[in-house]
């Protein structure tokens, strides 16, 4: 067996990591990154889920603006606790904002969500012109 040993070579690295990794009160610090979105297209319309835990839907805001959907939230906390030896205030910041190119085959005006435990579903109808045509039989003259 062989026992691993820090050399003088390998700390900076390791203490450079330990300082951008871990957040003031030792625990790890959350990655920045976008919500997580499925998107699933059908015959009739496509679907769209994002996962955005902790959020109410009034956190959210949802537009479409020139064929482009925008999801966005912003949400600001603030915490104080005062005593006589001294205060304490502490706030947190959470946001994303996601933008989709809609294709011209999306009806803008029947585009539909909603918000439950912490999932969004957005329905965005296809266009009654873009919708499978069924077959139909052209007789000859």
């Amino acid at each position: 067996m062989k026992l691993a040993h820090r050399t003088a070579n390998n700390w900076l690295p390791s203490l450079i990591d330990e300082m951008f990794n871990n957040d003031y009160s030792g625990g790890t610090a959350l990655p920045l990154s976008q919500p997580a979105v499925n998107i699933a297209e059908t015959d009739e319309r496509f679907h769209l889920e994002m996962i955005i835990p902790g959020f109410s839907k009034e956190d959210v805001a949802i537009e479409v603006d020139k064929d482009v959907l925008t999801i966005s939230s912003e949400v600001e906390e603030e915490n104080e606790e005062k005593t006589e030896q001294f205060t304490r205030k502490e706030f947190t910041k959470r946001s994303f904002k996601r933008s989709f190119n809609l294709p011209e085959t999306v009806n803008q005006d029947q585009i539909q969500g909603s918000y439950e435990n912490g999932i969004l579903s957005i329905e965005l109808p296809k266009k009654e012109e873009a919708l499978p045509q069924p077959k139909r039989m052209i007789s000859l003259k």
